[in-house]
Formats: C-alpha cells, structure tokens, sequence
C-alpha cells in the first residue's frame, strides 16, 4: 500500500510557493541570494516556520511584563502622574505606550473578570451548609433604592414609592423568598450587572468626551483628543476599582481611599491636560462628573431593576 503524503492547505502552499521562487512571503519582493534574515521591503523575517510555545510566550511577557514593556511604562505614568500620559500622547509620543483604546479595553476586561470571579466565589460561599443555618428563614431588610424610586422591606414589611403598581407587585413577588434565595438571586444580579457594565461604560464613553468638548472648546481640541483623555481617566478609575474589589476581602477602608483618590486624580489630571484658572477648570470639571457620575449609577440601578425581574 503506498504511503499517503500530507497535503498542504492553500496558505502553506502559497508560502511553500513564495520560498521557491525566492520570493518574501509576506510582500512577494524578490529577495536576493543567499536570502536575508529580514524582508529589505516590508522587514518580515523570510524564513518562515510554525511558532514555538516558547515565542508566543516571548511575545506575551515582552509586551506585558518586561521591565521595559510598554504596558509597564503606561501603568507607572497612568498611575504616578495624573494627565501626564494624555499629554505625551496629544504631543506625539506614542509608541513607548499602549495607544488608549486598547489601554482602556484590557483594564475593563481585568475589572469585568474580576467581578465575575469574586461574584461566582460569594455564589458559592452560599451553598456553606453552617451560614444557611446562621441565616434569617425570612429576609427583613431590603432596600432598592433608585433615586426617585424605592422599593424593599422594613422590619420584614414591605414599601414600594414612586413606581406604578404592577411593578411594586412584582417586586413584592421577588422579595416573597428565603433569605438564602433572595442572596442568591442578589449575586446573580450582581453577576448580570458585571455582564453589562463594559458596555455600558462603553456607551457612556463618548457621552463624557463629548461633555468634555462642550466644556472645554476654548482649548481648541478635537473630539477625539477629548476622548482619549475621557479614556485614560477612566482607564485609571478602573484599575482602582479593580484592585479596591481584590482588596476589600482583607482591608475595608480601600472604598474609602479610592473615594478621597478618585477626585484628587481627576482634578491633577484636568489641569495638566487642560490647565487654565483654578476656578475655571474646577467647576467645569465637577459639573462633568457630576453629570456622569448620575447617568452611571441611573444606569447601573435600572439595570439591577431589570435583572432582578427578569
């Protein structure tokens, strides 16, 4: 019986193609003999081969965690130096750091995760057979409190205000549980929320650029100069968030930290992006997050509402 030969897929043919003929494979310049290590035109190795695990975890500690990486580099001037990062970038230095999209991106990812994790592992603390016991059989405090709408249990009886009937009823039906139940439906519309808030956030984004250029035309920035800011203040926010989440298992007074940290970084970070009087820039800056800050939480405690009834 003859042996069957491997039969090479189309890429691989066409790379097979382009080494015979001498050619890059990446732009088909035609290389000179002996071939080069590197492409003259395009700087591709020429040589090519199926990557090791060894290089794709080259590649992934060269850009996360090497000394010099350019991660590295963006955390410590995101983190030490308010606005400084988005001064650099509108002055041009771009390169030695991650662009801010992408910066942004990854930090909500670590956030979005670390929610989902710390969620599951409450999730799972309830199914402890010693805290069911420790538990009330019927929960007596329960407070859902939307602003202009409020609804829970007080003293095991309960209140609905400022939402029409049909919803109250509804909500009454959700609280009518074990205490057991009702954490456990409490973690999930946690879970749901976690689901949710990269995209929220992500919408809410442009909102806060476009406040920023509203605010702050005498600068002469473009939209998209006021978004990259928008994205590094909230890229920084993030990381904060994310480690006071991992920190308050051990250390409660971090929610308190990030309270006093998260104006004080804003307010740095606002006049050295923006500079002007202190007045000018203060009120202005205060009046944004303000208004952000409300849409955040409007936003977060519909979608709890609406997690809950589902």
């Amino acid at each position: 019986m003859p042996l069957l030969s491997p039969v090479p897929s189309p890429a691989v043919a066409a790379i097979t193609a382009a080494a015979v003929l001498g050619q890059c494979p990446n732009c088909e310049t035609q290389l000179p003999d002996p071939h080069p290590r590197y492409c003259h035109a395009c700087g591709q190795e020429t040589n090519i081969k199926p990557p090791t695990v060894g290089e794709f975890l080259q590649q992934f500690s060269g850009t996360y965690f090497a000394a010099e990486g350019a991660m590295w580099r963006t955390f410590k001037l995101l983190l030490t130096q308010p606005g400084e990062l988005t001064a650099r970038y509108l002055n041009g230095q771009r390169k030695q750091y991650v662009l801010p999209l992408r910066l942004f991106l990854s930090i909500t990812l670590v956030m979005l995760l670390t929610m989902r994790i710390l969620g599951a592992i409450q999730l799972s603390a309830l199914d402890d057979p010693e805290l069911a016991k420790a538990l009330s059989e019927r929960p007596t405090q329960v407070s859902l409190d939307l602003g202009f709408m409020r609804a829970g249990l007080d003293a095991g009886v309960f209140y609905c205000e400022g939402m029409a009937p049909w919803l109250c009823r509804r909500i009454q039906v959700k609280l009518d549980t074990s205490t057991a139940a009702l954490l456990q439906q409490v973690q999930r519309v946690n879970d749901r929320i976690a689901s949710y808030a990269g995209v929220v956030m992500f919408v809410l984004l442009p909102g806060f650029a476009l406040g920023l250029a509203a605010l702050f035309r005498y600068r002469g920035f473009s939209y998209t100069e006021h978004l990259v800011f928008a994205l590094h203040l909230h890229a920084f926010w993030f990381m904060l968030g994310t480690l006071v989440m991992v920190g308050l298992t051990w250390f409660e007074p971090l929610v308190w930290m990030a309270v006093l940290v998260i104006p004080v970084y804003a307010a740095l970070a606002f006049r050295r992006v923006y500079g002007g009087s202190a007045w000018r820039l203060a009120w202005r800056a205060v009046l944004l997050m303000l208004a952000h800050l409300t849409l955040v939480v409007l936003l977060v405690a519909l979608t709890a509402l609406v997690a809950l009834l589902l």
